[in-house]
């Protein structure tokens, strides 16, 4: 019955339907399964299948910020259950995620959260506009293993290689990898500006995380 309950929870969210995520795991915890089973076994596991489904172009954006939303969902029923049950999901990294100063595009950099945060990761989203001094004071107090840097203009794209120097001058650059995202943005922009990594859209940011992370 579990296993059932598992794969109706992961279809959930390959059909982007969070009415029905949240519902099955309300029922989870009504019959006593186990909260982070639910994450890891149901809605994680519908999630993998999304972005499998993105990646190799039968899924599309839409598609992808809905299977995110349902995800959420059923995170937002089942995460007071697990602290309330002194368990934590594992954290694959914490990550300070914002569009750049002067760039006040949102949904691009709130997709990546949404889906970093779906696969594990702890984010922390700054917003849009987010000033080099910013990241670097939110990179020490959250201690942040990566730094998600995203700008939509080719006039702000070169802000990010100002934060990555201002991580240099703070003495993080050791210890804080650095992605870089946005439609200007680039392979050869990232290698040029010395970021760890580079990913064209929300799927392709997770696995990149994930590899920063030695996942």
């Amino acid at each position: 019955m579990t296993e059932e309950l598992f794969k109706r929870m992961a279809q959930s969210v390959i059909d982007g339907e969070a009415e029905e995520a949240a519902a099955l795991a309300r029922q989870a915890l009504e019959l006593g399964v186990d909260p982070l089973e639910a994450i890891n076994k149901g809605f994680t596991a519908g999630m993998d299948v999304v972005g499998e489904l993105y990646s190799c172009g039968e899924y599309f954006l839409p598609d992808l910020i809905l299977g995110g939303e349902a995800m959420k969902a059923a995170l937002a029923v089942l995460e007071p259950a697990l602290k309330a049950s002194g368990q934590a999901r594992e954290v694959l990294g914490r990550v300070v995620l914002g569009t750049v100063k002067g760039d006040i595009h949102e949904i691009g950099k709130s997709l990546v959260g949404s889906m970093l945060s779906a696969n594990g990761f702890e984010v922390y989203d700054l917003g849009i506009d987010v000033a080099a001094e910013t990241f670097v004071a939110q990179a020490q107090e959250r201690k942040a293993d990566i730094v998600a840097l995203s700008a939509l203009l080719t006039t702000t794209m070169l802000y990010q290689r100002d934060v990555i120097e201002h991580l240099a001058e703070a003495g993080l650059r050791d210890r804080v990898k650095v992605m870089v995202g946005g439609s200007p943005v680039t392979q050869a922009w990232a290698d040029q500006i010395g970021a760890d990594g580079f990913a064209e859209d929300a799927a392709g940011a997770v696995a990149v995380a994930k590899r920063l992370m030695g996942r």
